[in-house]
Order: C-alpha cells, then structure tokens, then sequence
C-alpha cells in the first residue's frame, strides 16, 4: 500500500510539472489538443492537460534577420552579377506562420532570391549600382505582399553588396580613371581661360585708367597754361595801365613822346627778321597821332 501511494504521488507530481509551462516574453507556444491547433499561449504562466495538449511550436515575436546568401544574377545587358542581401521580418500571427508554410525562413529565402532575379533581370548593370534603394523597395513590396498569408511582415530588405564580375570590375575602373582624368583637364582648361579671361580684364581696365589719366593730365596742363596766360595777359594789361597812367600824370611833351616812339622801333628793329624797312612817315605821321592824342587828353583833362 505505502508503495502505491509512492507511485501514484510521483505520478501526480509529474502530471503538475507537465501541465505547467512557463512561457518567455516576447515568446508564444502554439498549443495543439489531440492534433488540433487549440490556442496561442502568451507570455506567463499556461496550464495544459498533460497527454492530451502538447506545444506544437514555440514562435518568437522579435523582429529577426534572414541572411540571404550570395546569389549570381543576370541584369538586361547580359551581365552577371552577384547580390548579397538580408531581409528583416516580424510574426504578426503565429498560427498563419505555424500552419500556412511548412518553413518560414526557406519560404522568404526562395521569395526573395525569386524575387531579386526577376527584377535585376530588367534592369542594366548602371542601374543596378544607382538604384539600390528602388531595388530594396520593390524587394520588400513583393515579399510583404506574399509573406502576408504566412502571418508575417517584411519590414526592410537591404542589398549588402553588388559584386560584377572582374573583368568587368576592371573596365569599370578604367572608366572611371579616364573620366576622372577628363574633369581633371575639363577643370584646368576652364581655370586657366577664367585666368586668361581675368588676366585681359586687367589690362583693359588698367589701359583704360591710364587713358583717363593722360587725359586728365593733359586737360589739367591745357588749364594750367590758360590760366597762366591769362594771368600774363592780365599783367601785361596792367602793367601797360601802369605806364598809361604814369605817362598821363607825367604830361609829356612832343619830344618825349617821339623820343619813346624811336626806343620802340629800336625794339622792333632788335627783332629776328633780317631786315626791317620804316618809310619816313612812319616815324611822323605816329608822332603826329601821338601828338593829337595828348591834345584830346588835354581837352578832356580841361
């Protein structure tokens, strides 16, 4: 009897152990009774019946990563390829990703590598480096919508690396060597005509400021040598009204007045010309004028 209760303690024990499962968070059991999906255990404590309900599946709820291996596709111009990529996806509905696929990951795996084959193959090698987020988009459009039914969501898909093949890695390079030397002469053949462009520039405006200022200048010595004629002129009208006045204030006489009359053709005669050809009158007949002019001053005086 001692012995039968012994045993049946035990086997009660196990049954209390078997029904109690403990479920992590961010974790759910896929709970099945006699071959039945019967319900999704959240994370906590669950009692199950013991032979009776057994966890078919345990799904995780974080958002995990599928590391697609390298795959050799063949772009529109008949180039191949290869493309690495990694795909992140969640479990919305366990059951779906349970009972609806037999393997999830292989199920996005094969999508994709299916997926990326088909969209590359329209595409030209050019745009296939240049349009890494279009590829990316579309990729994760095309397994969202058929990863919809698997109870799954295809957050991102991200094309780690894009390897051509080498020799086309070599012409690529070359490429890009020839077109990096052709901006490098585009640039020093447009520095050196904005230099030349730049250089002109300065020399007209330099021409042109020396112009200006000869001009200037010669505007300025045409001013100077106006007013100093003019100031000469100005002198001489004095100084011959200097001399006007004095000879009126001294009263001269015929005789002086002749006298001054020979001293200036004295002056004349002293000139450059050779020869100098006075008539006789020209001596009396301005003598005479003279004469008559004092009388008038005379007159006037009175």
């Amino acid at each position: 009897m001692f012995w039968f209760l012994l045993i049946l303690l035990a086997l009660l024990a196990v049954i209390v152990v078997m029904s109690i499962k403990i479920v992590r968070q961010s974790e759910v059991y896929i709970i099945e009774r006699l071959g039945k999906f019967h319900k999704v255990a959240d994370a906590g404590l669950t009692i199950i019946i013991p032979f009776i309900d057994h966890v078919r599946s345990i799904v995780s709820l974080k958002q995990q990563t599928l590391d697609i291996a390298p795959q050799r596709v063949i772009t529109k111009d008949n180039v191949t390829i290869t493309i690495d990529t990694v795909v992140f996806y969640r479990v919305v509905d366990p059951a779906k990703a349970v009972y609806e696929i037999q393997n999830l990951k292989k199920g996005i795996e094969y999508l994709s590598v299916t997926a990326m084959r088909d969209l590359v193959g329209k595409m030209d090698l050019d745009s296939t480096f240049s349009s890494r987020d279009t590829i990316n988009d579309k990729l994760r459009a095309i397994l969202d919508e058929a990863a919809t039914k698997w109870g799954c969501d295809i957050d991102r898909v991200e094309v780690k690396d894009i390897m051509p093949p080498p020799d086309v890695r070599d012409a690529m390079e070359k490429q890009m060597n020839a077109e990096r030397n052709k901006r490098a002469a585009i640039l020093q053949a447009e520095g050196e005509r904005q230099a030349a462009v730049l250089k002109a520039q300065g020399e007209k405006d330099a021409a042109i400021l020396h112009a200006d200022a000869q001009r200037e200048s010669k505007i300025r010595q045409a001013q100077g040598e106006a007013e100093s004629i003019r100031r000469i002129a100005e002198a001489k009208a004095e100084e011959v009204k200097m001399v006007y006045g004095a000879m009126m204030k001294a009263n001269p006489n015929d005789k002086i007045v002749q006298l001054k009359s020979l001293e200036t053709l004295k002056e004349v005669a002293d000139g450059d010309a050779n020869k100098v050809f006075i008539p006789f009158d020209a001596t009396t007949t301005p003598l005479a004028s003279i004469g008559a002019m004092k009388e008038i001053v005379k007159e006037e005086k009175k």
